[in-house]
Parts: C-alpha cells; sequence; structure tokens
C-alpha cells in the first residue's frame, strides 16, 4: 500500500519533522494537533477549552483535506499537561464528535510544544 501525505494551510504547518497526516490504504492517521492558529502559528490563549476548540479546528481541517470528517474518527489520544483541564476539555469535545464517541484514550504528560495544554491526534476510517 502506498502511504498519502495529506497536507492543508487551514492547519498549521507541523512545528517539528512529521506529517499532519498519513493516508494508508482506508485508513487516515492524524499526527497531533495543539492550539495553534494556522495564520498566526501561536498559541491561541492559555485557556483550555479555548485551546481544545482550536486543536479541534486543527484537527477537522485535515480530516476535511483527506476527504473525511468528525464522523469517520475511529479513535482519538488526548495528552493534557493538568488531568484538572479533563471535564473543559471533554465538554468541548463532546460538541464536536458525533455519538457514537470515537474511542478514546486520554493522560497527562509533563510538557506539550508551545506551551500548550492539550494535544489530540486521531485517527479516522475512510467510506
Amino acid at each position: 500500500m502506498e502511504k498519502i501525505l495529506v497536507q492543508t494551510a487551514r492547519a498549521p504547518k507541523p512545528v517539528a519533522p512529521y506529517s499532519q497526516a498519513i493516508a494508508l490504504g482506508n485508513l487516515l492517521f492524524c499526527s497531533g494537533q495543539i492550539g495553534i492558529v494556522p495564520e498566526t502559528r501561536e498559541l491561541i490563549s492559555n485557556d483550555v477549552a479555548e485551546q481544545t476548540r482550536q486543536v479541534l479546528e486543527n484537527l477537522t481541517a485535515v480530516l476535511t483535506e483527506a476527504g473525511c470528517s468528525r464522523k469517520d474518527v475511529v479513535k482519538v489520544t488526548v495528552l493534557l499537561t493538568d488531568m484538572k483541564d479533563f471535564a473543559a476539555v471533554n465538554e468541548v469535545y463532546a460538541s464536536f464528535f458525533p455519538a457514537p464517541f470515537p474511542a478514546r484514550t486520554a493522560f497527562a504528560v509533563s510538557g506539550l510544544p508551545y506551551g500548550a495544554a492539550v494535544e489530540i491526534e486521531a485517527i479516522a476510517h475512510f467510506h
């Protein structure tokens, strides 16, 4: 199977040597997104809910570029720098993904790029 690069200007350019997403067969592997505004390449704010919203908008842009949507997401990984933010992230997250919700893992990390509070990666299925 051939790996296909997925890239869009509607999501931030990668800040290190990785791709926004790679399609392989009928799966799309989306790299983690943080709350960077694509046009400014800066973190949207220090507010975790605003960051989560921007993260999911960035992720949606990558999904759309690949011909997928949020409903095609089957697995999500959420990284948080503080588990106290879990409820705030969940509130925004629930407004983005339709039921049945994707499978998900969430855990705390000691730090994220740009001082972000949340990072989210996803795997989607092409139909």
